[in-house]
């Protein structure tokens, strides 16, 4: 008998450089509290990995990127739960206009800059993975939170 096929949630995720700072968002709910990532969010039905991330920098930042401005640097197939994949796209802007603004205060407690090698201790696992991927050169794919065959259940 084999098994169902995953059904993976799909992230986009934008690193948004100003020299050799990441802007880095803080979480404001339940997933993560407090903790930071990159700006990011789900893939609707009907959307472009960079059409959605150009979306969700926009609604959470304010930062205006053209879809052709951001470049694939890493993906993350992450296990979060027993029940639960996801796989993140995660992409730099190589251009953006605008200032970043927290236009989502119900869900994000702060924007930062950070230093790309002085990033704090308290970023959430599953963006660390494909922030350190991209920053590292780690090659083009990180398998997070996976035992070391791969397989779960087997």
């Amino acid at each position: 008998m084999s098994a169902s096929p995953a059904q993976p949630v799909i992230d986009t995720h934008v690193i948004v450089r100003d020299g050799d700072k990441i802007l880095l968002s803080q979480r404001g709910g339940p997933y993560g509290y407090g903790r930071w990532h990159m700006p990011s969010g789900k893939l609707d039905h009907g959307e472009t990995l960079t059409a959605c991330a150009a979306r969700e920098l926009l609604e959470e930042t304010g930062l205006v990127v053209d879809p052709a401005d951001l470049r694939l640097v890493h993906v993350v197939h992450h296990r979060q739960a027993a029940e639960t994949e996801r796989i993140g796209f995660f992409f730099e802007a190589l251009a953006w206009t605008g200032d970043p603004v927290n236009r989502e205060p119900s869900k994000c407690l702060a924007l930062e800059w950070f230093a790309v090698h002085d990033l704090p201790d308290d970023l959430i696992e599953y963006p660390a993975a494909g922030l350190r991927g991209y920053r590292d050169s780690a090659g083009p794919l990180t398998e997070n939170g996976w035992p070391a065959d791969g397989r779960v259940g087997r």
